[in-house]
């Protein structure tokens, strides 16, 4: 009989109990539409990265005005987040050259295409793109049967214009500031990503300028040295070897051991990158030596005290 009493008790604390959460809801309802946004960075989280880890380098293969319509317009589904003109351009009215930023750097340009460096693949996702107008170009006849892969093709390349050259350099600068993920071997050419069809920036190119002003990657000329006496008087790599380095610094290729023609598309680009002189794509002991050179500066790890490097053939 003694639980009866208890039941106003119980019954008192429910309506209490009710009455103050809906007093309550009402008070957070009526605070929630006097709700000022206020974003703080008082705090940041060190758990973070860059998006960007590439700067790729390219012509445009036309003029000034072609490259601007090419680079803008919807029509043409490309673009590049800079594009720096020449000199003596009939088509570029300026007095000065500028630096033209037409994609923001926290956005993705369309430049790279398909695309591959260091084991990544979709290069635009990762990557800066700029474009300097320089009129290079090649042709190719791809189903011409009277030619093989080093004949099918026909190239025109021209010297950079040196004040375009410094712009871009002032340009590049900045930007191993404001992403700190930009290595040395991680400013390319289109022809570096996507050996297998493109070209540029070409061998006119003066990536050892580009080094010289802090950017970019180049060889030690005594490191080439010391592995061109070592390959001449003891043992010249393997193609497999020379593949296996060409991918340990970067570039796509498959190890089949044979210079076929995939390996001939790479060892052009190399060249046109780290020894212009010579663009066959022919494999000598130049290549090897230079090759090692850049793996002993910036992969170390690669190359064990017999100068041999260990790949896994696919």
């Amino acid at each position: 009989m003694n639980a009866f009493k208890f039941i106003p008790i119980v019954l008192f604390l429910i309506f209490f109990n009710n009455e103050f959460s809906f007093s309550q809801i009402e008070k957070l309802n009526h605070s929630l539409k006097d709700l000022e946004y206020i974003e703080k960075t008082t705090y940041s989280s060190e758990s973070v990265n860059t998006r960007i880890r590439f700067v790729v380098i390219h012509y445009t293969s036309t003029n000034w005005e072609q490259s601007l319509k090419i680079l803008t317009k919807a029509d043409y589904e490309v673009s590049s987040h800079y594009l720096i003109p020449e000199s003596f351009d009939e088509t570029y009215k300026e007095k000065d050259l500028y630096v033209y930023k037409i994609v923001d750097e926290n956005d993705r340009a369309w430049h790279a295409g398909e695309s591959s460096w260091q084991g990544r693949n979709h290069i635009n996702d990762q990557s800066i793109g700029i474009e300097l107008v320089n009129n290079s170009e090649c042709y190719y006849q791809p189903d011409n049967k009277e030619l093989n892969y080093k004949e099918n093709y026909l190239c025109s390349f021209y010297d950079y214009d040196p004040k375009q050259i410094q712009l871009l350099i002032k340009t590049i600068k900045p930007m191993l500031k404001r992403h700190d993920e930009i290595k040395p071997t991680h400013i390319i050419g289109h022809s570096d990503i996507a050996p297998n069809r493109k070209y540029d920036p070409g061998p006119r190119f003066p990536w050892f300028t580009l080094y010289q002003n802090g950017i970019g990657a180049w060889y030690d000329n005594e490191i080439v040295d010391k592995y061109w006496q070592e390959f001449t008087t003891i043992k010249m790599p393997t193609i497999l070897d020379i593949q296996c380095a060409l991918k340990s610094y970067g570039y796509k290729i498959n190890l089949t051991g044979i210079e076929d023609k995939q390996t001939d598309a790479v060892v052009r680009s190399f060249h046109y990158h780290f020894r212009p002189w010579d663009t066959k794509g022919d494999i000598d002991v130049g290549t090897a030596s230079t090759l090692w050179a850049l793996l002993e500066k910036y992969m170390p790890n690669v190359i064990d005290a017999n100068s041999k490097i260990t790949c896994v053939k696919e």
